[in-house]
């Protein structure tokens, strides 16, 4: 074979493999398992958003047919390790994970007691029975209200609640400002979301007493980072527990962290010597799984004559509802937005504060995006305000700008260090029919059409390694990742990784990198992912990670064994291993026909006698495990543009053309790539104009069915012009970039300026509905 002609498996358009048997109902979900005496929980929640817990009469639901136990806050009390989102941050205060309220509840459908049935429906009938006797608190529903002191507390012992704090500065923003010949701000304000993931949050857990041993079956995105929890919390060695994550219908970063239900269930299995099962209902998931965004923020941007940037200015309030997640803390989403905030412009004067407030909601915690989707928008919006103001394109305006290629590495004015990459690339790309698309705009204004573009720039750091903390002062270590590789005596590869892929293709994706590397097909690899059993360490899916941790450890992995691999067959050869090669599940000797399948060798090494003489033999293992951490992270900007139509008579908002262009480095699978770009447009355009989590005054949730709480269809959604701009990424073994967040970040912002292009007013509250754009525009007729 030539070694030319080996086939590129990386970036090729493989179909996903995943897809035969989820597309056909062959999928394992956490509901598809039914273990022999498994039992079920139903809870009775809160119906008080703060308050506190006098009395809980189990005594009629105890009586009801099928019932085996029930459990209070109090019957848990003591019998696991509590746990906290710890951070070396200072001015952050870490808030216990309840598995049961105890002594007050915090938020609207927070679990006080869990029923244990022979079924779900009689867990159900009897949690109903349950009477709770409960002392009103004050509201603390308002995260204005809740910021300033005197008002009611979350937690006492805080004394606070703002139990995060943290300033960013560079420079002298405020003399910036004072200097500045032109100033645009405003107060802006991203509402609740949540993720509403196709499939709900659910457990089984499965306690062995003769081995002593938990195996938890668990919709998380994090499988390393919930076993290690468990461990610490039930004092079970890491390798008598073991944490699964089957099939997934998304997560969205909402099954990232570790929830009470996940502990309760392996509690509750442990003691009762059975396994246990809970699935969370549509209900359930709308008041309990983490929520999203959340943010106000007072913001100011100044520029020269010439439309440069001076200085910029913030003031980020977050409300992080009850408690701080585990692990990822409080932090994560307002501090993301400020240190984020300047994107990828220069800003050499840089004054910013974030404060995360609790609140009696349900947590906020990781949603595709993370903090960055408010920070693009509020920056994208101050961009657009600037050039109205100096009589700039919104275009130029970004040119002017935005960081040049000559510039990189470069340090934004928060700290953060954007390597090389291609910001302007992306600009540049997505704008190719900016005049023509203006053009039209123009006509449509012409016949008295409402129709505006948006442009919207931002940069977020993925793969991070072992630099960078996920989340500010957190000290679980997400930076790394390991695979292991190995050929059995069949000539089959399996790979096993730390990930949890929910959807992200990470089955196929990675099975491309393992092929080209080791030199086999892609039908031959076998990935194996969500488990933490079979690896040392591991942590999961999250933060647009998997394509450059996994996918470097994949490569590492498989080079070392590829060397066994010609090690061996130089034997069998007789020739020497730097004059073979592999490819198509295929070793050869390069420049004749001399050739033998994976499948051979592999026969011959294990099952043949005489085969290898054994000092050789005790030398070859055609198998390998490697770590991989790329240390700080990378890159990954893109460049949204947008062009809507406003109804002058409904108010709704029309997407007549939508355009993405994004660096993701090496492209593995473009049908993938694609499809990651579409999805997260898709919830960016609901964080953009429909999705909200609304409560009332007293911390009841509004919008707790998904006839209230708005979804995006395919309706909503446009047609995509997606490009991928590949710029080279130095320092990173496979030259990949994260990108499954980008969809999101983009949209919010470059929809919010094409709206307010529309319509010539400024847009600083999302979601923009039909309702909230009727009042902007008639606030005179008020």
């Amino acid at each position: 074979m030539n070694v030319d002609a080996r086939p590129k498996i990386i970036g090729a358009a493989v179909q996903r493999r995943e897809d035969p048997r989820l597309l056909t109902g062959q999928g394992r979900f956490v509901d598809d398992i039914n273990l022999p005496r498994m039992l079920h929980i139903a809870f009775c929640r809160s119906d008080h958003a703060h308050a506190r817990v006098l009395e809980v009469d189990v005594a009629a639901a105890a009586a009801m047919p099928g019932v085996v136990a029930i459990f209070t806050g109090a019957d848990v009390l003591g019998t696991f390790n509590p746990i906290r989102a710890t951070s070396r941050m200072a001015d952050y205060y870490a808030t216990e994970l309840p598995v049961l309220a105890h002594d007050k509840v915090r938020y609207v459908g927070e679990a006080v007691a869990a029923v244990v049935a022979e079924s779900r429906y009689l867990a159900e009938d009897a949690a109903e029975c349950i009477a709770v006797s409960y002392e009103p608190l004050g509201h603390a529903v308002d995260v204005q209200a809740n910021a300033e002191p005197g008002g009611p507390l979350l937690h006492e012992d805080a004394g606070t609640n703002v139990i995060v704090s943290r300033s960013f500065q560079r420079g002298d923003a405020d003399g910036a400002m004072a200097d500045a010949a032109v100033r645009v701000g405003a107060t802006f304000r991203m509402h609740r979301k949540t993720p509403a993931a196709m499939e709900n949050r659910g457990y089984v857990a499965d306690y062995d007493p003769g081995r002593r041993a938990l195996t938890l079956h668990s919709t998380t995105q994090v499988p390393g980072i919930v076993r290690d929890a468990l461990e610490e919390m039930l004092e079970i060695p890491g390798n008598r527990l073991h944490v699964m994550a089957p099939d997934m219908g998304g997560g969205f970063g909402g099954k990232a962290s570790l929830y009470p239900e996940e502990a309760l269930v392996c509690l509750l299995s442990r003691r009762l010597g059975r396994p246990v099962k809970w699935l969370s209902d549509r209900l359930e998931d709308l008041l309990t799984t983490t929520q999203a965004f959340d943010e106000i923020v007072e913001a100011e941007l100044a520029c020269d004559e010439g439309g440069h940037i001076l200085g910029l200015r913030a003031d980020c309030l977050g409300d992080v509802g009850a408690y701080s997640v585990y692990p990822w803390t409080a932090a994560m989403e307002p501090v993301q937005v400020v240190s984020f905030l300047p994107g990828p412009y220069r800003v050499s004067n840089y004054r910013a504060r974030a404060r995360a407030v609790a609140t009696s909601k349900a947590p906020t915690g990781a949603y595709r995006g993370v903090g960055r989707p408010i920070s693009a928008f509020v920056m994208e919006r101050l961009m657009d305000m600037a050039a109205a103001k100096l009589g700039l394109d919104p275009l130029e305006m970004r040119r002017r700008n935005m960081v040049r290629a000559d510039e990189f590495p470069y340090k934004s004015a928060s700290g953060i260090v954007w390597d090389k990459c291609g910001f302007m690339e992306c600009l540049e790309s997505v704008t190719a029919d900016y005049d023509a698309l203006r053009r039209q705009q123009a006509a449509a204004r012409a016949e008295g059409r409402w129709v505006g573009l948006g442009l919207a720039s931002y940069a977020e750091l993925t793969g991070l390694g072992s630099r960078i903390a996920v989340a500010p002062g957190m000290p679980v270590n997400t930076g790394t990742e390991t695979a292991t590789i190995r050929i059995d005596s069949t000539g089959a590869v399996t790979a096993h990784f730390g990930i949890a892929s929910h959807g992200q293709g990470l089955e196929t994706t990675l099975a491309q990198v393992i092929a080209e590397e080791l030199g086999v097909r892609v039908e031959d690899v076998e990935v194996i992912h969500g488990s933490t059993q079979g690896l040392a360490h591991g942590t999961g899916t999250f933060a647009s990670r998997s394509s450059v941790l996994a996918g470097g450890a994949a490569i590492i992995t498989a080079r070392a064994v590829r060397e066994q691999v010609l090690k061996a067959a130089a034997h069998m050869f007789e020739a020497d291993a730097g004059d073979l090669d592999a490819a198509g599940g295929e070793i050869f000797v390069t420049g004749t026909d001399r050739s033998m399948s994976f499948r051979q060798l592999a026969k011959a090494l294990y099952s043949e006698m005489g085969r290898f003489p054994k000092a050789l033999r005790e030398q070859i293992e055609l198998q390998a495990t490697r770590m991989y951490d790329p240390y700080f992270g990378t890159t990954s900007p893109a460049s949204h543009l947008a062009m809507v139509e406003v109804d002058p008579e409904t108010y709704g908002v029309t997407i007549l053309h939508y355009g993405v262009a994004d660096d993701c480095g090496r492209v593995i699978n473009p049908l993938i790539v694609d499809g990651q770009v579409h999805g997260g447009v898709a919830q960016g355009i609901g964080a953009a104009l429909m999705e909200e989590v609304v409560h009332d005054g007293a911390g009841q949730i509004l919008t707790a069915s998904l006839m209230d709480y708005v979804l995006p269809t395919a309706v909503e959604i446009p047609s995509m012009s997606v490009h991928h701009v590949e710029e080279f990424l130095p320092d990173n073994v496979g030259g990949f970039r994260g990108m499954g967040e980008g969809g999101t970040i983009g949209a919010p912002a470059a929809l919010a300026n094409a709206v307010s292009d529309a319509v010539g007013e400024d847009i600083n509250v999302l979601p923009m509905t039909p309702e909230r754009l009727y009042c902007l525009l008639n606030r005179d007729e008020e």
